[in-house]
């Protein structure tokens, strides 16, 4: 890892002297992503025409060169020229500088040339993509453009990567991509100076690469039942011989085609064949890879404990996985493969004959050793056929393979032991490099991972951490974003997950941190966002959102709303009650004071205009706030939000960690509220979630009893909710309407499922009961 000296801007603004003013560039102008490490303005531009002429000396130039050509005959209507000899003047050509480092370039920028510098082909690459960002956003469009300027300022421009390793996991198996869409990721990897797209080929819910010598891999292993109506934790154990739907496999041959374009692009295709867990979809097509020749299904959904693994007490095993890995180097000629090594859990190894015997013989202390022997065994085969594994961080239990690479998932605590002990590290700790976490306030996103990294929680991400000591650092080969797909459902879902968070991403691995500034990025990041838009990107807006947390005040019956927003120093504005928040919406300064029902409506402005979408919520006063509840059944400690929360107006989220809701496990909920006086009421509403993937359950049914004395009891309500299938989490208030009672105490009582369908116990979860 080499760490370049912070960035120097040099900005030369100047006149013509023909008498006329031009316009002038500043820094300001130049809104590249990842961010240069070196740029000098210069007076002057360059403008694209159809005169242009691209000079390429080779193959490989001339392909890159095609390639932005192509964008200009779609959005400028006309066609630059393709030559080998250039010009008196308006070309750009590439010239081989040997001192330059492997990735680095330079672009040079004047009225009548532009020259790209490069030690190979990758910097070339890298030189066009920065050219293309110089450009109009409209360069992007698919269709003519005509009242636009193809200009360029004159620039110079000297950058190189600060990490070796800048990449991206497509989970393949819990949702199949196909070609199609991986071609497409690499084009969008490359516009961002990526080089490394990981393909998670291989787990429990199905194998996606064609291997020849065990056809039933991709016959069987490749599809599951379809059960895709259900949350993706609330599906059922798969009946071995139902024949699955869902799914597929990518052959040998599209998967050389993928390989083959990455590398046209600099993006090296690594291959993950898990071993020795993850893999129930190869012990459901061939059953005697497991311990006990146990006949399963490919699992239609999440799974856990990982039980079904290959046994590595059977020579059998080994054989089957150096023939697979025999296929997969004629595929990949990528340095690395990927064989996994995570979550394996050794109950069946505990209790396995052959695995005890090769314990004994062996001589191993345990399980987690025998795991150890295993990684080794295999990484001495794969290093046998000139390639190094990685392995997710849970193969340094039990001694690390000699020449193992380290995927540090679980923090940064496994990626620091292994660069002590000398290994080659990658660092991608779940939060904030997990893209299946959710981005944005969990009411206004599509099923996510529960958890959540926003934005600007990837750009604070950097691979190399405090309690490194400089010789640890050396190890650390850079980072990567893992995009997990069980909660996707096709690619306009997976483009969601990854952009704008990639370009963020690719700005951490690129730019040395000392050029890294969040302000200035999110500056950067608007014109991008309009490039996602010409190319047809899904892009999470999610940064745009408002998001409101609030507090009680119950002594003064007040409740307090704050609003707030990913970016630096944002404009947010907002109305309330009925009023229009595109004319009347006033500048949010301080938290906003609620003392009665109101409608609150919140937005980000850029402009004098509302962006993102409109935050919206009620805040509802009842008769029912901030007086004393007596629960009958006790809450779950885990989820006990605080001492007012049922009677507080605060409502959950979607969120179910966000400290407004309380829960039961298995048990009913029942409380009794003691208004102090008796009142009129006419309803009550039971605020609950629903998050079948997670367990939470609607209630089955909601009792409301009233009484004057709080001995006797009478019940006004009751409304039965049989269980359905929901694989959305959601939010519902059951309402239990009556005729009008005096009375002093609300009895409620709401019915927990108890079990669920996979015979799971079942969470209730309430946020807030209203008494009206």
């Amino acid at each position: 890892m080499r760490i370049l000296k912070p960035i120097s801007v040099l900005i030369f603004l100047a006149v013509l002297s023909s008498g006329y003013s031009q316009k002038v560039y500043t820094e300001k102008d130049i809104q590249i992503i990842p961010k240069p490490n070196l740029l000098l303005i210069q007076p002057g531009t360059f403008e694209f025409s159809k005169n242009t002429v691209f000079v390429a000396n080779t193959d490989f130039q001339k392909e890159i060169s095609k390639a932005l050509i192509s964008k200009f005959e779609m959005a400028a209507g006309w066609r630059p020229v393709l030559g080998k000899k250039a010009p008196q003047s308006n070309f750009i050509q590439f010239k081989v500088n040997p001192n330059l480092h492997k990735e680095a370039y330079k672009v040079e920028v004047l009225n009548n040339t532009i020259t790209i510098s490069a030690n190979g082909n990758a910097g070339f690459i890298y030189g066009l993509e920065t050219i293309r960002q110089l450009l109009p956003a409209a360069i992007e469009s698919k269709y003519a453009i005509t009242s636009e300027k193809w200009q360029i300022p004159n620039v110079t421009i000297i950058d190189e990567p600060r990490f070796q390793w800048r990449g991206l996991m497509l989970d393949l198996s819990r949702h199949f991509f196909d070609k199609n869409y991986i071609l497409a990721t690499i084009d969008r990897l490359a516009m961002h100076k990526m080089n490394v797209l990981h393909l998670h080929l291989v787990d429990d819910q199905g194998w996606r690469i064609e291997i020849k010598k065990y056809p039933k891999l991709t016959e069987i292993g490749a599809w599951r039942v379809d059960q895709e109506n259900v949350s993706w934790n609330a599906r059922l154990t798969t009946n071995p011989d139902e024949k699955g739907t869902y799914g597929g496999f990518l052959t040998q041959e599209e998967l050389k085609e993928i390989v083959k374009y990455a590398a046209a692009k600099n993006i090296e295709i690594i291959p993950e064949i898990e071993m020795p867990a993850h893999v129930s979809s190869a012990i459901a097509s061939y059953p005697e890879l497991a311990c006990f020749d146990q006949h399963i299904g490919v699992p239609s959904g999440g799974l856990w404990p990982i039980t079904d693994i290959y046994c590595a007490g059977k020579e059998s095993t080994f054989e089957f996985l150096e023939n697979v890995i025999d296929e997969v180097i004629t595929i990949f000629p990528s340095k690395y493969i990927h064989i996994g090594g995570d979550e394996a859990t050794k109950t069946n190894w505990e209790k396995c004959p052959n695995c005890q015997k090769r314990i004994k013989d062996e001589h191993l202390k345990d399980v987690n050793e025998l795991q150890s022997y295993f990684v080794k065994r295999m990484e001495k085969y794969i290093n046998s056929k000139g390639k190094k594994i990685i392995g997710w961080d849970e193969i340094i239990e039990g001694g690390l393979a000699p020449e193992a690479v380290v995927m540090s998932w679980r923090g940064t605590k496994g990626g620091i032991e292994a660069a002590d002990q000398g290994h080659d590290v990658i660092m991608t700790p779940e939060s904030p490099c997990y893209f299946n976490f959710y981005q944005g306030p969990q009411n206004e996103e599509p099923l996510a991972f529960d958890a959540y990294n926003p934005l600007n929680k990837v750009y604070e991400f950097d691979p190399v951490v405090p309690e490194m000591t400089p010789q640890e650092a050396a190890y650390v080969l850079g980072g990567q974003a893992n995009l997990w797909a069980e909660h996707l459902a096709g690619p306009k879902d997976s483009e969601y997950m990854i952009f704008p968070r990639l370009a963020a991403m690719s700005e951490v691995l690129w730019s040395s941190k000392e050029n890294r500034n969040w302000n200035d990025f999110t500056t950067r990041l608007k014109p991008l966002l309009i490039r996602y838009d010409y190319l047809g990107i899904n892009y999470a807006k999610s940064a745009y959102l408002v998001a409101a947390s609030s507090t009680a005040d119950l002594a003064k019956k007040q409740i307090n709303v704050e609003l707030k927003n990913e970016f630096p120093n944002p404009d947010i504005r907002y109305v309330l009650g009925n009023k229009n928040i595109d004319h009347n919406a006033v500048k949010y300064i301080n938290p906003i004071e609620f003392k009665e029902t109101t409608v609150l409506k919140a937005s980000l402005f850029q402009d004098d205009k509302p962006v993102g979408k409109t935050f919206t919520d009620t805040i509802i006063f009842h008769k029912a706030v901030g007086y004393k509840v007596e629960y009958l059944t006790p809450f779950n400690q885990n989820y006990k939000g605080d001492a007012n929360t049922m009677v507080n107006t605060i409502r959950g989220s979607k969120n179910f960690h966000d400290g407004q809701w309380q829960a039961w496990l298995v048990n009913d909920m029942g409380l009794v509220i003691d208004l102090e006086k008796q009142e009129n009421i006419e309803q009550v509403i039971v605020g609950t979630l629903e998050s079948q993937g997670a367990g939470v359950n609607f209630p089955i049914e909601v009792n409301v009893l009233v009484s004057t004395d709080g001995i006797k009891y009478k019940q006004v309500g009751k409304v039965e909710r049989p269980y359905a299938v929901n694989p959305i989490p959601e939010l519902k208030d059951f309402k239990i309407n009556f005729e009008k009672q005096n009375v002093r105490y609300v009895k409620v009582i709401a019915g927990n499922l108890k079990k669920s369908p996979k015979g799971e116990s079942s969470w209730l979860f309430v946020d807030e009961i209203l008494v009206n």
